[in-house]
């Protein structure tokens, strides 16, 4: 969105696992530019558990959770060559 192309994402620089997600776990990431240079982009993320899976009252069944559990944490750069940005 902000140079009117997708970019391509070259490499993260950090990882952090906070908390265990187990299949069926509904999640919300978050991400945000936080550095700009005349190509690249570096992105903060971060994604929360918002409700688990609850198997053993039926297939689809979940909980929502009180509060949100951060699961994850992640920075890393993404870079929109030149002549494929079309938005100043």
């Amino acid at each position: 969105m902000r140079d009117g192309d997708e970019g391509l994402f070259c490499a993260y620089d950090m990882i952090e696992f906070k908390a265990p997600v187990y299949a069926g776990d509904f999640i919300e990431a978050e991400g945000w530019i936080d550095r700009e240079g005349n190509t690249s982009r570096h992105m903060l993320f971060e994604a929360r558990k918002v409700a688990v899976a609850r198997p053993d009252i039926s297939p689809s069944a979940a909980d929502e959770l009180d509060e949100p559990i951060l699961v994850c944490r992640a920075s890393g750069t993404c870079v929109t060559p030149k002549d494929c940005q079309r938005k100043k």
